[in-house]
């Protein structure tokens, strides 16, 4: 009879975890993974939480507690950072994140006695590069895209320094943010464990920001650091020749991870299905003058996806690049002893998400599930939250908001829609 409870919660949280736009596929493995990080108590209880952020005094209701007896089922799990905890004008927040980026890397951003890690990251890896499901629907599940990459500023010309906007830059990630929190690189250690990891940092190299940064600095997930030494991290991921990856939005991004190839699940992914990019580009693509290049194969080596190869053209071994994978880094050029490479701008246009709430919605959209942020519970949620949805609706192009349209027939969003195009 247990083993029917406990497989029937861990049901509920698996369809809770998939009505947001970054789900969970369903597998053996996934739920051996909730078993390791939940309870089944936990998870009985967090499949019941709303989508949006919510009170200790709203989960309570739902849950059929006393607020107190709420809170502190609500904090043992933010402490773990299963959930997040956040303040907002004097009074605490809860939010369950989606699983990536989320509580399932969080679960490998410190070392831990309280769970088995090692059986943890076995897990991982059978789920995420075994299986493939979940990095197929996390990368492809949508056209927008959760990550982008960023261009490595080191190697810009002067023009095109003068000519990036503010959210294509790292540094500009760094010099802005109000928390900084900086941590284990989850992949690599996932990797550690399972014998497969580089010679790369795995300490004190991903970096998060805002609130998501407070919340795991205040449970000893990251290290509260000022932007100098956000700064300091950046150009040491320069010289170990890794490829910086954050959040898809222009503003308030939550985290930039810098990622190599072997460990990083974006960076494998795009080496296993590249021309489908699984993460967003520069929009820069690197340019050989073959006149002045050595042949010396340095940029080979440095390209962590593995879209450099040398071959012979006109007698002479040169670079040749896929560029229909290239993501556009600059790892390449800074490698490049002669300066035979440089960036150039593909010219092509790309759309990134104006805030995680408007990356959210598009995906939702893209997905079909958009119901499921605009009803939470079966019932509307607090007049911010929809408000903030339906500004984000009402800011896509005519394509994109005649598709929510068509998914919630709902004659106030239609009338909200129509007035906007007027």
């Amino acid at each position: 009879m247990s083993h029917i409870l406990a497989k029937s919660a861990y049901k509920s949280l698996e369809e809770r975890l998939n009505r947001f736009p970054q789900g969970a596929p369903v597998s053996d493995t996934l739920y051996k993974i909730l078993g390791i990080l939940f309870s089944e108590k936990e998870a009985a209880l967090v499949a019941q939480l709303p989508i949006q952020p919510f009170t200790a005094k709203k989960a309570g209701k739902i849950w059929g507690m006393s607020e107190a007896e709420a809170r502190k089922v609500l904090d043992g799990l933010a402490s773990r950072c299963i959930l997040m905890d956040m303040e907002s004008n004097k009074e605490t927040r809860y939010l369950l994140p989606p699983p990536m980026a989320g509580f399932l890397e969080f679960s490998m951003m410190r070392t831990r006695n309280d769970i088995d890690q090692k059986l943890l990251a076995e897990l991982f890896y059978q789920y995420m590069n075994v299986e493939e499901d979940f990095v197929k629907e996390l990368f492809f599940g949508t056209e927008t895209r959760l990550g982008r990459v960023f261009v490595n500023e080191s190697v810009l010309g002067a023009e095109d320094r003068v000519q990036i906007l503010d959210f294509q830059k790292a540094s500009h990630i760094i010099e802005t943010a109000e928390h900084i929190g900086i941590g284990m690189c989850y992949c690599r250690h996932k990797m550690e464990h399972v014998g497969k990891n580089c010679d790369a940092p795995i300490n004190d190299i991903c970096m998060t920001f805002g609130g998501a940064a407070e919340a795991l600095i205040r449970h000893d997930y990251a290290r509260k650091i000022d932007t100098s030494e956000g700064l300091e991290t950046l150009y040491k991921a320069y010289d170990y020749n890794l490829i910086q990856c954050g959040e898809n939005v222009r503003n308030d991004v939550s985290f930039i991870c810098n990622c190599c190839g072997c460990c990083c699940e974006a960076l494998v992914a795009t080496k296993k299905f590249g021309n489908l990019h699984p993460v967003e580009t520069t929009g820069f693509i690197p340019e050989l003058n073959a006149d002045t290049c050595i042949g010396c194969g340095k940029c080979e080596k440095a390209c962590q996806i593995e879209v450099i190869k040398m071959e012979a053209v006109d007698g002479k071994k040169v670079p040749v690049i896929d560029e229909n994978i290239c993501l556009g880094c600059g790892l390449c050029v800074r490698a490049c002893p002669n300066k035979s490479l440089l960036l150039k701008s593909t010219g092509q246009k790309i759309i990134t998400p104006s805030t995680s709430v408007h990356r959210v919605v598009l995906m939702a959209i893209e997905k079909g599930t958009l119901q499921e942020l605009i009803f939470d519970n079966k019932a509307l949620f607090s007049h911010r939250a929809m408000v903030a949805i339906l500004s984000a609706i009402l800011k896509m192009p005519p394509i994109k908001k005649a598709m929510a349209s068509e998914q919630m027939r709902s004659v106030y969003l239609e009338k909200l829609i129509a007035r906007q195009n007027i």
